[in-house]
């Protein structure tokens, strides 16, 4: 869902080295600061970005309650997240490409991805990781980093066969800034000045590991300059700044300058309300009240404070808006609990040739089905 046609003018006071303060447009309570240029995105797209956020969030708590009863497997939650990822998506046109981890599910469903395919494939239906010819988003990569040197492959790739109009958009972790990965797709992407966006989500936390247990550098967006590429930092919980950054980046991984590089890493600082996992208890290694402190910025209350003081949004249309937004989420999760699947596909996208071993453990599931009936199946899951 691409929005806009021209770059927006990026502050300078977010590409100091990678070490100035994260850029902001609108302050903790949503009102535009007084150094700072709104985007130049319509009002129907300022106000669309709000209801995706909102939408992102609703989707967040009725995906961790259908964990809670069983009904999906292990989720990872976003909430907190949601600005950064929705605005990257709008930052996003048409032919770049979007390479997710397992979070960014409003990134997914904003470059194209509908809302039933989000869920897919945490109900064991395969066909959710099958991505429309027109959707151009790869699957989510669960493996720390490893999409970072995919990401640059793909865009060096797409620059060698002359797709002068295409770049590729990589989310990644903080905590993915320790493995190797990060580095070998960053250097790469340098040394060869290939048309990528690296987009770290910083949000504090690699599961229970704190961010400065990842790195001794002051920032993440510094590490940039060891690869000779910009790094700038975002609040992350601030949409409006986080699209005008990702936007920037884009064009220029597009259209550089004479003395410009095209790869950028964004790093987007922001908070992971929740668990890294439905799996995981947080409170086991953090204080309540720091979440709470990031409450405070929260994007979803800056972008309705921001709309409502700039006219834009009343009580009818938050009302049309949330009655639309459940009324999605509500035929994605029955359209995904009626639909049905064969076990035996499991096998099948895996290997052109199956091996030995496969074409085996795909005989024995078949033994057992015909033995015991899928039914049995369902009892021991339950």
């Amino acid at each position: 869902m691409s929005t806009q046609n021209e770059a927006d003018q990026q502050p300078d006071s977010a590409t100091a080295h990678g070490t100035a303060d994260p850029l902001q447009i609108l302050d903790a309570d949503g009102t535009v600061l007084s150094n700072a240029t709104v985007p130049d995105l319509s009002d129907g797209d300022l106000i669309a970005m709000y209801e995706d956020i909102k939408l992102a969030r609703r989707f967040d708590q009725r995906a961790i309650s259908l964990q809670r009863q069983g009904r999906i497997a292990t989720y990872a939650p976003m909430t907190g997240q949601e600005g950064a990822q929705v605005a990257t998506g709008y930052a996003l046109a048409a032919q770049d490409w979007l390479l997710p981890t397992y979070r960014e599910h409003a990134a997914k469903y904003v470059h194209g991805m509908d809302l039933a395919s989000l869920l897919k494939p945490l109900c064991g239906l395969r066909e959710g990781y099958a991505i429309p010819d027109d959707v151009n988003v790869m699957p989510e990569y669960i493996p720390i980093a490893t999409q970072v040197p995919q990401a640059t492959g793909m865009a060096w790739g797409k620059q060698r066969q002359g797709e002068t109009d295409t770049a590729v958009l990589c989310h990644f972790g903080d905590g993915a800034t320790s493995e190797g990965d990060f580095h070998e797709g960053l250097n790469f992407a340098g040394v060869f000045d290939v048309p990528t966006v690296f987009v770290c989500n910083n949000n504090q936390w690699a599961i229970s590991v704190p961010r400065e247990h990842q790195t001794a550098s002051e920032t993440i967006a510094q590490k940039a300059a060891a690869y000779g590429i910009e790094g700038v930092r975002v609040d992350g919980l601030d949409p409006l700044a986080v699209y005008a950054v990702t936007r920037a980046a884009l064009q220029k991984a597009k259209n550089p300058a004479d003395d410009e590089r095209r790869p950028t890493l964004i790093e987007a600082v922001q908070y992971r309300y929740g668990a890294h996992t439905t799996a995981d208890d947080p409170s086991t290694y953090r204080e309540e009240d720091e979440a709470e402190d990031w409450r405070e910025k929260d994007p979803l209350d800056r972008m309705q404070n921001f709309l409502t003081n700039r006219g834009l949004l009343d009580d009818d249309l938050e009302a049309e808006i949330d009655e639309r937004i459940e009324t999605q989420l509500t035929e994605a999760v029955e359209s995904v609990e009626a639909a049905t699947t064969d076990p035996a596909t499991m096998f099948d996208h895996v290997y052109d040739v199956l091996p030995a071993r496969l074409r085996e453990q795909r005989a024995e599931l078949e033994s057992l089905r015909e033995k015991y009936g899928d039914d049995a199946f369902h009892e021991v899951l339950e």
